[in-house]
């Protein structure tokens, strides 16, 4: 019974940790400046789903090409 409720209790976190990643947040924002390393973003009102620390993901340009030198 204890193997059962262990193998029960496992899959119950994998069940609620897969969930929430898939409840990430998408927030488009606008570049307002960039300077060496640092970017800054506005969200607008959105920027309150984004907490301090947390990873994003940044696509640029909008899915056009960026070319360098």
């Amino acid at each position: 019974m204890n193997k059962k409720m262990l193998a029960l209790a496992l899959a119950m976190a994998f069940t609620a940790s897969t969930a929430a990643v898939s409840l990430a947040a998408s927030v488009k924002c606008e570049v307002k400046s960039v300077e060496g390393s640092t970017v800054t973003l506005d969200c607008g009102k959105k920027a309150s789903k984004i907490q301090v620390g947390s990873s994003v993901k940044v696509k640029a340009g909008g899915g056009k090409a960026v070319e360098g030198c």
